[in-house]
């Protein structure tokens, strides 16, 4: 029977999960118009996204402790969710905006979102360790598939304003987020008890606590190297490099979805043959290299070219990835592993757009690509030097 409850609620939150993400693909595209539209400054832009990181930082610190029930406190960031996407739709005040990012349930990521995800990877973690990998791949793929979904489909709005002049205004489209969050809200409330912990006051990092830390130290790395080469930056570079047009990155960027989707499924397979820790090194450093060669490329086609092929390896490690951490700590100990290594790359990402801005300016419009490529490269040979002996539980 638990078996049966296991499988139902894995369901359960790979249908939660496709709904959130394609309202954070649909968001993302839907915000940056009404910042725009609303006469907001790049300064006023950077905060907005700054309290969105910095929200999704402090949430995941906060349902660590896996204190008040996992099914409890997911359905209870579910409904914050509908209520801040409520706000955005009524205002385009910054200070207000700014401040409902702070309750961390917004994200500027189709995948990896903060307490919301903590939580999921803690009770995904509760699967077989035989399927576990398998499940996160679909939870990977799930997320990056509907949210290269939401983004095509926020071109919608603007295409209803050319035909109807009196089209709902950008901001309005937000209604969907509560929409979207009763679904899920009614959901959660289907997950059964397998997801919850037997000992809840016992919740946190003991025996584990050494190497989880070693991991969201290294982790941190790669996510501040990662913040060099964030969309908007790849979006301008190619602009300002080849003239790329906003209609080709965005056929760009919906095609790099699909392949991380593709690649999220693959991983399990490549994760179950070759080990979860082989996977996420030997997968993630061909792609750092090819990176590094993006701004190498003499042509718009070449570089696209290698971008793609690099979207199709980056993401294999996300899944195995997240297994890895579930299967190296005790079931008590997951909400509180992954909110440790989360937050540790939500606190360390915003600062990798600030550095790679610098260097763009400073020393060459291709040193962010390079850079980026170099510190994630020295990141996963240091996760295979530290890491290679350290055993699985499972």
């Amino acid at each position: 029977m638990a078996t049966v409850n296991v499988e139902s609620d894995l369901r359960i939150i790979l249908w939660i999960q496709a709904i959130r993400a394609f309202l954070y693909g649909f968001g993302a595209v839907i915000l940056g118009s009404v910042l725009a539209a609303s006469g907001a400054s790049a300064l006023e832009v950077g905060l907005v996204g700054a309290a969105i990181l910095a929200g999704m930082a402090l949430a995941a610190i906060v349902v660590g402790g896996d204190r008040s029930g996992r099914r409890r406190t997911y359905g209870a960031l579910l409904v914050i969710l509908g209520v801040v996407g409520l706000g955005y739709a009524l205002t385009d005040r910054i200070w207000i905006l700014i401040l409902l990012a702070l309750f961390g349930t917004m994200s500027t990521d189709a995948n990896d979102n903060g307490p919301l995800t903590t939580l999921e990877q803690a009770m995904i973690g509760q699967a077989p360790a035989a399927s576990r990998l398998r499940v996160f791949g679909r939870y990977n793929a799930i997320a990056f598939l509907t949210g290269a979904l939401g983004a095509l489909a926020a071109g919608g709005p603007a295409f209803l304003h050319q035909v109807w002049a009196g089209a709902p205004a950008d901001r309005r489209w937000f209604l969907l987020f509560p929409i979207g969050a009763i679904v899920c809200v009614w959901l959660a409330t289907r997950l059964s008890g397998v997801m919850e912990i037997e000992d809840r006051a016992h919740a946190r990092l003991e025996r584990s606590r050494t190497q989880v830390f070693r991991l969201a130290s290294l982790f941190s790395i790669d996510a501040f190297a990662g913040g060099f080469v964030v969309t908007v930056f790849m979006v301008y570079w190619f602009s300002v490099r080849f003239g790329a047009s906003q209609e080709v990155m965005s056929a760009v960027f919906f095609a790099a979805g699909l392949l991380q989707a593709v690649s999220s499924i693959a991983a399990s397979r490549v994760g179950e043959r070759f080990g979860l820790l082989n996977t996420m090194v030997f997968t993630h450093l061909p792609s750092n290299i090819l990176l590094i060669l993006v701004p190498l490329m003499p042509t718009l086609p070449l570089a696209i070219a290698v971008l793609l092929l690099r979207f199709m390896l980056s993401q294999m490690d996300v899944p195995t990835r997240q297994a890895y951490i579930a299967a190296m700590v005790d079931p008590e100990e997951r909400t509180a592993a992954a909110a440790t290594t989360n937050t540790a790359r939500y606190v360390a990402r915003p600062f990798g757009p600030l550095v790679g801005t610098a260097l763009m300016h400073s020393v060459a419009l291709g040193a962010p690509w390079v850079v980026a490529g170099t510190l994630k490269s020295v990141y996963d040979l240091l996760l295979w030097r530290t890491f290679k002996k350290v055993p699985l539980p499972d």
